[in-house]
């Protein structure tokens, strides 16, 4: 394993995206992590559009995970932090931090399992090898 964490997003918790009970809901958490994956896959170098155009294939979301650890309220400043932790046949595990950008604390964790698919039959598909080898240089430790 030779990636590193990458920071991938900030964000700002708006008073409109709080639920009834005064914090953010987690519809958000959803929209923040959802959108930082698009920069995960930059920051590791890889263009999902290139993906379709050289390799005809693209990703699919299989799973997600999220891990609620502390509440954010409006005004609290975040950043999402994102490693690819995993590379399977067909798939790729990556996990996503978000933290509080005063505090350095942990408020989620988000862990979501993507499937390389080919658009024409609707089935996974293995990894090519070009890009096996990229993420595979990408793949860090989820202790760190």
């Amino acid at each position: 394993m030779s990636g590193n964490w990458r920071e991938i997003m900030r964000g700002v918790v708006h008073p409109w995206t709080h639920d009834v009970f005064g914090h953010m809901n987690v519809r958000w958490y959803a929209h923040y992590f959802d959108d930082a994956v698009f920069h995960l896959y930059a920051e590791l170098g890889i263009s999902l559009q290139q993906m379709i155009d050289e390799h005809g294939i693209h990703t699919v979301t299989a799973n997600t995970t999220t891990n609620y650890v502390k509440e954010l309220t409006g005004g609290d400043l975040i950043r999402v932090e994102g490693g690819l932790t995993r590379v399977g046949g067909k798939s790729i595990t990556l996990k996503m931090r978000m933290f509080h950008v005063d505090t350095g604390e942990l408020h989620a964790t988000y862990d979501i399992v993507e499937v390389l698919c080919d658009p024409s039959t609707r089935k996974s598909t293995d990894i090519p090898h070009e890009l096996r080898e990229r993420l595979e240089t990408n793949v860090v430790s989820e202790t760190d």
